[in-house]
């Protein structure tokens, strides 16, 4: 993943700053989970026990990340984790869009037909 564009429109933008800012960390959880993190379970105990064998995206595997906010006057609405569901469809969609296979589980290392 290089880079990830988002549009969000949640309505009038109080404080845009913080809008980018909060798609963005979001963007980052989901991308985090949809391409590596993995929690794996043996004899009933979880395997993993800190950031050593449980590994998020790094500083420096986040792609150039775009926000783009629409501006359509609707009413303010918040934007809670809006950039959090948007990334398992981008991912999965660029996925397909590369290798014509859609990915079937989570995260998407392996794709299988």
């Amino acid at each position: 993943m290089h880079r990830f564009w988002a549009a969000v429109d949640p309505g009038v933008v109080i404080h845009p700053k913080n809008l980018v800012a909060q798609v963005e960390g979001g963007i980052i959880f989901g991308l985090s989970g949809h391409l590596q993190e993995r929690i794996t379970i043996a004899a009933g105990e979880v395997q993993q026990s800190n950031y050593y064998d449980y590994e998020p995206l790094r500083l420096g595997d986040i792609p150039e990340i775009e926000v783009q906010i629409i501006e359509s006057g609707a009413a303010p609405s918040g934007a809670g984790e809006i950039g959090v569901p948007m990334t398992g469809a981008a991912v999965a969609n660029a996925i397909f869009a590369l290798t014509g296979r859609r990915p079937r589980q989570m995260p998407f290392g392996q794709v299988q037909d």
